[in-house]
């Protein structure tokens, strides 16, 4: 992945991580292999750990542990409406910011 990429990501993969947990309740290593299967595919599993822990902090995501066959139980993390409204602001901005890339592109072709 390159130093671009990377950087973008930061700002992103918050609302991308929400964006998946809107879709459906899922742990962990779930949603870092959702990612990989849409192209993430060097976003480790320890910087999605580190961000869930983040957005459960912030009270953006509701946590049901699980029993696990294997080992300890799982932390399934889902979207509440605080969250929920955390991502529509997200789109919004994404939106916006996506609208205005493109203008400038769109400039910078026809010069």
């Amino acid at each position: 992945m390159s130093r671009q990429m990377t950087e973008m990501l930061k700002g992103t993969l918050e609302g991308i991580v929400l964006a998946i947990l809107s879709a459906r309740t899922a742990y962990g290593y779930e949603i870092t292999a959702s990612l990989r299967q849409q192209g993430f595919s060097d976003i480790a599993e320890g910087t999605i750990y580190a961000l869930l822990v983040r957005v459960e902090q912030r009270g953006l995501v509701d946590v049901q542990r699980i029993p696990s066959e294997k080992g300890p139980p799982r932390k399934m993390y889902s979207l509440n409406p605080q969250g929920q409204a955390y991502l529509d602001e997200f789109w919004r901005t994404w939106s916006f910011l996506a609208e205005r890339l493109e203008q400038l592109q769109e400039e910078g072709r026809r010069t």
